[in-house]
């Protein structure tokens, strides 16, 4: 692979400097029939050693039975499949946290359970998970059982409520535990101390399907259904949902749910309200890849949750009327367009605080960005695109009415934002007055009048964990294609050749062209046409979400390319065109 340095920062906060391009050497240690020589480096690239790694059948799935806790799990889980116990889900308010509950609901509705109701805190009343407040909500639905999807591995005292209120627990979870773990009948997380479960890059949905795997198999072995039982794998193009829009590292594992996912939707089996969401997103279920599930499914439901409320987002997942899940996907792609424009506005005033104050002089390692204004749902997207900008750990931050502050942190490879607050919070102890997360993302809130010492003090732990080398961001390339490479074909291949994403990366490929025609589409948007170095031919190009005070720029020539080859359909003819990723 090829390895593009970007240092960001030179004379001022937000100007970039070229890019130092560095090749790192690959070994091709597997051989395929019919794989095509360019695809054979991608794969190697990425670790693949052997043909069989990509067979991505539903036999290889990893199986349940070394998740810790789980037959625990189950025996809580019984009595609400035989015995009628009212069962309650508390998940939460992202496109994980919707698709978990919906998949749980989905399952246990399958194999008999009749009496199974969910609550999703809302995040402007309760906050983020299983809490005493929302314990008390809980109560009065006068549940015999709770259990927690994509969320509770930080609920101490939201179990503690409930348990107090006679209400026992089972949590699932994925996310990364505290010192103290919550007092619950059972916990099932993959990253929790002592689970020997291989893949610790579930996500929230993931581990929930297990366990009505493994719930299933128990109500089998009790010969409990009447025939077969079952078929569980209908939910499948959920969990690969669920997978891809939370952006966990797409393992093998992963990649095996992604796949069968992708594989019911193109089929036409996919949930009703997945196919109303794709329609009004204007996607191809036959054509549908997991870079389709990122952002076009995803953002849609968790617009939902950012905005209103995302019970919205999971009826509409739970809906076998298409005319019903119609009318909510269309209402979904209204918040997700209300939230794009909040986002904009957002990011605006982000770039002004960065620009004309003091709040980045280029030197911090860590950033942190508050404004009493801005929308709480919208600051986890904020925090993510000033990342992108100055390749640094960003910290956004709303203030609420009681003074506090509360924050959504993305992060850059080599430093985990959790164990980034965790140190924080050592540091200036009630500060923080929570927080959890993945390596990646994270949430926390903030006692009133302490942003100034936080900000300083994460500032001074991101410097301590992130060398000067790691803060100039690095773009992975798969080296150069020739002229003659360049074609439908191959494009084709690279195209059905994933699932691609987060660990896995679609296959991107660095070249010198000719810049032949440009100009602005879709406002921002630059379509062009280039010419490969040394060759005639001309391929059609666009780069997306421009920044318009330096493209289109006439003056240059010759530009130098980050690049994916993909396919453009267009009234039935296909023709190869470049997704340009950077460009100089």
């Amino acid at each position: 692979m090829t390895r593009v340095i970007i240092s960001f920062l030179s004379e001022s906060a937000m100007s970039r400097t070229p890019p130092n391009i560095q090749t790192r050497e690959f070994s091709l240690n597997f051989s395929a029939a019919n794989l095509s020589p360019v695809l054979a480096r991608v794969y190697s690239a990425r670790g693949i050693k052997h043909a069989d790694e990509l067979e991505l059948h539903l036999a290889g799935l990893l199986p349940y039975h070394s998740l810790k806790d789980i037959d625990k799990a189950v025996d809580a889980l019984l009595p609400v499949v035989t015995a009628g116990k009212r069962l309650l889900v508390v998940g939460d308010f992202d496109a994980d946290g919707a698709t978990s509950t919906a998949v749980a609901i989905r399952a246990l509705h399958m194999m008999g359970a009749q009496q199974v109701d969910y609550l999703v805190p809302n995040r402007f009343d309760f906050g983020y998970g299983l809490s005493p407040e929302l314990v008390e909500v809980a109560v009065s639905m006068q549940p015999d059982l709770i259990m927690t999807v994509d969320n509770g591995i930080a609920s101490v005292a939201g179990v503690k409520a409930a348990n107090k209120a006679g209400i026992p627990v089972v949590v699932t979870d994925h996310h990364l535990p505290g010192n103290d773990l919550p007092d619950a009948l059972a916990i099932v997380n993959p990253n929790q101390k002592g689970c020997d479960f291989p893949s610790k890059a579930a996500c929230g949905c993931a581990v929930v399907f297990y366990l009505m795997l493994a719930l299933r198999a128990r109500l089998t072995e009790l010969n409990k259904f009447n025939g077969q039982p079952p078929n569980l794998a209908i939910l499948l193009d959920l969990v690969g949902l669920a997978t891809v829009a939370d952006v966990v590292p797409l393992d093998r594992n992963n990649r095996i749910i992604v796949e069968q996912g992708l594989r019911r939707i193109r089929a036409g089996r996919g949930q009703v309200g997945v196919n109303s969401l794709l329609r009004v997103a204007g996607r191809n279920p036959r054509n549908l890849v997991a870079s389709d599930l990122g952002f076009a499914i995803g953002p849609r439901i968790n617009a939902a949750g950012r905005l209103d409320d995302m019970s919205l987002g999971i009826e509409c997942l739970l809906t076998d009327d298409q005319a019903r899940a119609d009318d909510i996907a269309s209402e979904l792609d209204g918040f997700n367009k209300d939230r794009r424009q909040i986002e904009q506005a957002m990011q605006e005033e982000a770039l002004v605080l960065l620009e004309k104050t003091a709040e980045f002089s280029g030197d911090e390692a860590g950033v942190c960005l508050v404004h009493p204004q801005w929308h709480q749902g919208v600051i986890g997207i904020l925090a993510s695109r000033i990342k992108d900008k100055l390749y640094r750990p960003v910290i956004a931050f709303s203030q609420v009415d009681n003074g506090q502050y509360k924050g959504s942190a993305r992060s850059i490879p080599g430093l985990h934002i959790r164990d980034a607050l965790d140190l924080v919070d050592r540091e200036i102890p009630g500060v923080i007055l929570k927080f959890g997360g993945h390596a990646m993302a994270a949430g926390l809130s903030l006692a009133a009048g302490q942003f100034e010492l936080f900000k300083i003090t994460f500032n001074n732990v991101c410097r301590q964990l992130l060398s000067d080398d790691q803060l100039n961001q690095t773009l992975e390339t798969d080296g150069e294609l020739t002229a003659h490479e360049m074609s439908l074909e191959l494009a084709e291949a690279l195209r059905w050749g994933g699932p691609w994403g987060q660990a896995f990366p679609e296959p991107t490929f660095a070249g010198e062209f000719r810049l032949v025609q440009q100009r602005i589409v879709g406002e921002r948007h630059l379509k062009m046409v280039l010419q490969p170095k040394n060759s005639d031919l001309a391929i059609d190009a666009i780069w997306f979400g421009i920044d318009t005070t330096r493209w289109p720029d006439y003056q240059r020539e010759l530009v130098n390319c980050v690049y994916q080859l993909d396919v453009n359909e267009f009234r039935g003819n296909k023709n190869i065109q470049l997704i340009i990723r950077h460009l100089e």
